[in-house]
């Protein structure tokens, strides 16, 4: 706790560090920006330039836990603030992290029951980490402090918080997709898990869906009265697509508490993408891009992580049905796809990188010609620098997961290509595409959806692109990652 104000005020709790722990040639710790401005961590850290006497709360590794104690740095970038970090071992990270919550959550989350296994989860472990989490926010937090919870490995931190210190108001964000209810339902500690998020002051998600999807899982299961429906912001779509909803419930009431539902979606940086599209070295690899890969050609880019939600051999597959069908095409187009490996030790993700790199490897043996290379492959992590070059050289964006909590990387294109042409082509089972009007949206279970998708992104007229694209670069800017922070805090400080 910090003396000298009897503890902070503002508290987030997020598995990751605000910062990258390195060393320097002489073995000293060093703290590392992480490159990459599209996602929340910068923002969360500059809200500690206007709360005093902050901290943020993650997990370290350590060998042995006997004798280990919470680690507490003093930070000093973006402003002071104090870095709290819980020891956990290989077992407990292993357990939490990878098992109950990739295998048991992960799957559950994104609607794919079928990839569900209990079998290795450890509850005990997961309530153990998250008590650890809550006793840390309880003993940091000055009286009426704010926390602020990110994402479901931190399900149970907040009705820990809650039993400690009634004083607190708490915030509860949601990064992934929230499923229906008879989906969540097979978690069997469904309704710990939920009488943990009723322990807030706020609970936020991306989108309306998933909003409507908690309330009823709460409704459902435990009972809890629900508030009239109301309109959905004018940011959303409110018809006409997979995840579009007309109206959501603003606040649930269990116990005598009433518990505030907010959709607001992450937003990205358009001012730093933006400048980073015109700084020289971007340009100067943009225009490497242009004379390696596009040749002339049109330039179809596709970003996403291995994992079985991310619809990249739907996406391949479709590719390969347009060179089927389209042999005028050959020569004439590229497709760069960019797949983050995932750690190994999972064998789920291992099976899914072999089938995608099998899946390439069969579509270049087909189709290649002496000057010409249907696919380019990248499982490395490409520089955020690096990226944004290949938003700027790329005609088409093609982003089609069979489910996804919202996808940043449709925003950032959006946000790279404004004042330009260019085509998103978007599953409409990701949350963007309820705040992206302007994308061509597609069903990656439909092979005829995805043909006439990727078809209408080729020939769609230049007019055309600048006019969808200028409706998506204005939504991309009327909500930023700032806005986004704000009215999740503004929504604590708000009266019902």
């Amino acid at each position: 706790m910090d003396e000298r104000e009897g503890g902070s005020h503002f508290i987030i709790l997020y598995h990751r560090t605000p910062f990258d722990e390195a060393r320097d040639d002489s073995g000293a710790r060093v703290w590392r920006d992480q490159k990459s401005p599209n996602g929340i961590i910068p923002t969360l850290r500059n809200l500690f330039r206007d709360q005093k006497y902050g901290t943020w709360i993650a997990w370290r590794q350590v060998e042995d836990l006997n004798g280990a104690e919470d680690e507490r740095i003093a930070m000093r970038d973006p402003a002071d603030f104090t870095l709290r970090r819980i020891p956990l071992e290989q077992e407990q990270i292993s357990s939490f992290y990878h098992v109950t919550s990739k295998e048991s959550f992960w799957p559950i989350l994104h609607t794919f029951p079928n990839y569900f296994d209990i079998n290795n989860a450890n509850w005990s472990i997961f309530e153990e980490v998250n008590q650890r989490f809550a006793d840390a926010a309880c003993a940091e937090a000055a009286p009426g402090a704010t926390v602020w919870i990110h994402d479901y490995n931190l399900w149970l931190a907040p009705g820990y918080i809650r039993d400690k210190r009634k004083d607190l108001k708490i915030a509860f964000f949601h990064h992934t997709p929230f499923p229906a209810s008879d989906v969540f339902s097979i978690l069997p500690w469904r309704k710990q898990i939920v009488e943990s998020l009723l322990s807030c002051d706020v609970v936020g998600f991306h989108i309306p869906r998933y909003t409507e999807n908690f309330a009823r899982a709460a409704n459902c299961l435990l009972g809890v009265e629900k508030g009239p429906k109301t309109p959905v912001n004018l940011r959303f779509l409110g018809c006409g697509s997979a995840l579009t909803e007309p109206s959501e419930t603003p606040w649930l009431n269990y116990r005598g508490r009433k518990v505030k539902l907010l959709s607001s979606p992450v937003g990205t940086s358009p001012d730093v993408i933006q400048s980073l599209a015109k700084d020289s070295h971007v340009c100067d690899l943009a225009e490497r891009i242009d004379e390696d890969t596009k040749k002339g050609r049109k330039l179809i880019l596709s970003a996403s992580r291995v994992d079985y939600t991310k619809g990249n051999e739907e996406l391949l597959l479709a590719y390969e049905r347009l060179l089927e069908r389209r042999p005028e095409l050959h020569g004439k187009v590229v497709l760069m796809l960019a797949c983050v490996a995932a750690a190994s030790g999972m064998k789920i993700y291992e099976d899914t990188q072999r089938l995608i790199e099998e899946t390439i490897g069969r579509i270049n043996g087909r189709f290649s010609q002496i000057d010409w290379v249907p696919i380019r492959f990248s499982t490395r992590r490409i520089p955020y620098e690096e990226m944004v070059a290949w938003f700027s050289q790329a005609d088409i964006c093609w982003i089609t997961p069979l489910r996804d909590g919202l996808n940043l990387v449709a925003k950032e294109y959006a946000a790279t290509r404004k004042g330009r042409d260019g085509v998103l082509v978007l599953s409409e089972f990701t949350g963007a595409s309820v705040v992206l009007d302007g994308a061509v949206l597609t069903n990656p279970n439909s092979h005829k959806q995805m043909d006439n998708a990727i078809d209408a992104a080729i020939d769609m007229p230049n007019s055309e692109q600048l006019e969808r694209m200028a409706r998506m670069s204005s939504a991309v800017e009327t909500f930023t990652v700032s806005d986004w922070a704000a009215e999740q805090m503004h929504s604590l400080e708000t009266p019902d």
